[in-house]
């Protein structure tokens, strides 16, 4: 006989309940908020809503443990998109016949957009400024995006954007998702606006204090990332360079660990875009650092970015070397190459505006859009919007994605 549990609220597993009257199977109804935690043995389908607080990486590894078949019930866009990114086919009704043969998609679809983290070495390779870039890039048309920042160590994005350091911000939504009182609408009251061209995304500001790192534990930003998931449909985060796990270096397995929100912001991304800067010093930081990621995030897809390309610090042919050193050293082939040109950045830095913003005919930003396009897997428009005179002359140009020219600097 199959066992369905009910993890719904009362009156609406009442309702339910009744369908399954002059049926076989063996129902029951469960606390929706506590139903993780539960012993799940010999429980055949668990049906849920959708929403953050109960369907999340906690309850989908106890079912997965238990052999439970989860069902998902939501009617709106959100819940639609949370129960995809379990890989779960969403029930859009609760009648008994369409809960008992209701089935999981059989494969997942790769995910477009979602969690998208901004990563590099130590040395200021130009992890904020892209990452501001792309999330006001991604926003276009109005996509719902975010953007947070999740540096534990040198926290930016705040005084980069203008906005204020000292609101609730991403240490506060951590908070709440370890109380359970983080929702949607939470989100967007502890979050900032941020005006872009054609858009405008969310910002959840980071600690205004490096000392305050403790409050970004693992457990809370992967907790709070979950439930971001159903808030926006792209989320953009800039994180620290570190990537060492804190608990192999101490004595004290249980003592907060400095790195922990980048190392679970990693964990949980469905991109990461690993930013070098193009210069020796930043090449070498890059290939040692790389294969630590590569080691952390398994085979979560990793975008190339190599930023500040100048003669002057490698030479004649510099792409071509540092194209040649990360195929050597990293395997990599697929690169983004942004120019050096300072004057661009600093006009944003003046205006306290993304590069996308306030020059968007530069190369810079014709890179943002490619890259843009290639997390969100729509298709790359940059070189049909080039003039008829630049697309002549890149015909023979090698297929790696360059736009130094006109070149821009990432701060």
């Amino acid at each position: 006989m199959t066992r369905i549990v009910l993890a719904l609220a009362q009156e609406l597993a009442a309702i339910v309940a009744v369908g399954f009257a002059q049926r076989d199977e063996e129902v029951h109804q469960a606390d929706p908020a506590t139903v993780a935690a539960a012993d799940l043995s010999g429980v055949d389908v668990l049906v849920v809503r959708s929403e953050p607080r109960v369907l999340n990486a906690a309850l989908v590894a106890a079912c997965d443990r238990a052999g439970v078949r989860i069902v998902p019930y939501a009617t709106d866009a959100a819940g639609h998109r949370l129960a995809a990114s379990f890989g779960l086919a969403l029930l859009t009704t609760l009648e008994a016949e369409h809960i008992v043969h209701h089935t999981v998609p059989p494969h997942r679809e790769p995910v477009c957009g979602g969690v998208i983290v901004v990563w590099g070495p130590h040395g200021a390779p130009g992890r904020s400024t892209l990452a501001a870039s792309l999330a006001a890039e991604c926003a276009r048309g109005n996509r719902p995006t975010a953007l947070i920042d999740a540096d534990s160590h040198a926290p930016a994005l705040a005084m980069m954007l203008g906005l204020t350091d000292d609101g609730p911000g991403f240490a506060s939504a951590c908070r709440a998702a370890e109380r359970r009182t983080l929702d949607a609408a939470e989100l967007s009251r502890v979050a900032q606006p941020l005006r872009a061209t054609d858009g405008a995304c969310s910002v959840l500001t980071g600690i205004n204090r490096p000392g305050r790192w403790p409050e970004l534990s693992a457990e809370r930003v992967t907790a709070c990332l979950e439930i971001a998931r159903g808030w926006v449909e792209t989320i953009v985060i800039d994180v620290a360079a570190s990537l060492e796990e804190d608990g192999e270096i101490l004595s004290d397995m249980a003592s907060p660990a400095r790195n922990a929100a980048t190392i679970a912001a990693l964990r949980s991304a469905d991109h990461i875009v690993a930013v070098a800067s193009a210069d020796a010093v930043g090449i070498a930081r890059f290939i040692r650092a790389y294969g630590e990621l590569r080691a952390l995030v398994g085979d979560t897809p990793v975008h190339v970015v190599v930023n500040r390309v100048r003669t002057a610090s490698l030479g004649l042919d510099a792409k071509g070397q540092i194209r040649r050193t990360l195929a050597r050293f990293t395997n990599v082939e697929e690169i983004l190459f942004l120019s050096h040109e300072p004057d661009i950045a600093d006009g944003a830095a003046l205006h306290s505006r993304t590069i996308t913003d306030i020059a968007p005919k530069s190369a810079f930003a014709a890179g943002v859009r490619r890259l843009a396009a290639d997390v969100l897997g729509q298709p790359d428009t940059a070189a049909t919007a080039m003039p008829r005179r630049a697309r002549r002359g890149r015909k023979n140009k090698p297929a790696i994605a360059d736009v130094a020219g006109v070149p821009a600097q990432l701060g």
